[in-house]
């Protein structure tokens, strides 16, 4: 399990096609504070028209997710940080990449079990979604969880993206390494402040109106 192919792989998982599908994630629902709740729905609605779709999620979401998940809990466990003697900025990038990986994958469980899970069971709609994220959003617990999870997962997907250019030999030499560190820094902060200014805009009357008319046909309709 601590073998060479299983760590490429599980290094090439959190890019393609995880770390994708990330960045797809945090467009679709920064669509919400581009246009608000139309802009967001319709988001919502071209990954729903894809063809074959629940093939798709499990080929290239939730099983890559599994292993990754799995597989980067049993490498934080087998971690050991050196910070302590060492105090590079390297050093603390390992630790951090561990830690947030955790967090992330606890997030991403609690993520997918009030969203993808809901909806399987029937609960709500993909309709819905929005008027979900604004009721778990303006409970000010929640939305502190939910600031840490996505800043986790973001600087969790862009630290990696620096270490698979460096373990996959695409960024060799230090200076290379050092302009991609740049680069992949500037992607975590851009990404966490789309998803932060996505969590903002759930908490608007948009999303709060779309409950309440939800709620009302709920009432017409039982």
């Amino acid at each position: 399990m601590n073998g060479y192919y299983s760590r490429k792989l599980h290094s090439l998982l959190g890019v393609i096609p995880l770390g994708l599908f990330f960045i797809e994630h945090a467009l679709t629902n920064f669509g919400a504070f581009e246009g608000g709740l139309a802009r967001f729905n319709a988001g919502v609605k071209l990954i729903n028209d894809l063809p074959l779709l629940w093939l798709l999620e499990w080929g290239l979401i939730y099983l890559p997710l599994i292993y990754h998940g799995v597989f980067g809990l049993y490498i934080a466990y087998q971690a050991k940080p050196n910070n302590g003697r060492f105090q590079y900025s390297r050093n603390w990038r390992y630790l951090f990449q561990r830690i947030t990986g955790v967090i992330t994958f606890v997030y991403i469980i609690w993520h997918v079990y009030e969203t993808r899970i809901q909806l399987a069971l029937g609960n709500i709609t993909h309709e819905q979604l929005g008027s979900t994220m604004h009721d778990i959003f303006v409970q000010p617990g929640l939305f502190i969880l939910y600031l840490i999870g996505v800043v986790s997962a973001s600087y969790h997907f862009a630290n990696g993206l620096w270490s698979f250019f460096v373990s996959w030999g695409i960024t060799v030499g230090p200076r290379a390494q050092r302009v991609s560190s740049y680069i992949c820094m500037t992607l975590f902060v851009l990404v966490s402040v789309m998803l932060v200014l996505s969590m903002i805009a759930f908490r608007g009357a948009e999303f709060q109106q779309a409950t309440a008319w939800l709620d009302t046909v709920k009432s017409v309709l039982s």
